[in-house]
Formats: structure tokens, sequence, C-alpha cells
């Protein structure tokens, strides 16, 4: 599903209409972006959580060159499922 399949099923369900819809989303991506941001830890109960990690900086290979090179520290967004979003998506 890509976002504008999404604006459409929200616009659908909600009665709102493709613009509105497409603007409430977009508010709340950017709200979870800026929580993000601030080091802040998202929960959507059901759905899952979004949180920032640090990775640490580390050497690697360039893969054409095979050169080492170093890759600097920064942070990483991880995204770990829900318990209904797990039972909705794996059956056994």
């Amino acid at each position: 599903m890509r976002k504008a399949e999404l604006v459409a099923a929200v616009a659908a369900t909600t009665g709102l209409g493709r613009t509105q819809a497409g603007h409430v989303l977009n508010i709340v991506l950017d709200e979870i972006m800026f929580a993000l941001e601030r080091g802040e830890t998202v929960s959507l109960p059901g759905f899952g959580s979004f949180s920032r990690r640090h990775r640490a900086g580390r050497t690697g290979r360039n893969p054409q060159t095979g050169e080492e090179m170093q890759i600097a520290a920064g942070y990483a967004v991880v995204f770990r499922p829900g318990k209904q979003l797990k039972d909705a998506v794996v059956q056994d």
C-alpha cells in the first residue's frame, strides 16, 4: 500500500475528503518524526512503537575497492511491532 492508497482508505472510512485525509495523515507522520528528532519514543498501543537508537562509529569496507573506511556514529529509527500487529500479520 502506498501513501495515496492509505489516504484514499482513510477518506473512505472517515468520510473526509481526500485532501483533508491527506492533510491529517501528513500531520500524524510529521508529529511522529518530530518526536523522534527530540529523542522521544512514540508508542501506538496495539500497533507498535518507534524509537531512536544510537549506533556507534565503526570501521567498514568500500565494496568496490575493498578499502577500509570509517563509518560515523549516528542514530537509527527502530520499530517494534505490538502484539495486535504481530497477531494480525504472523499466522501459524
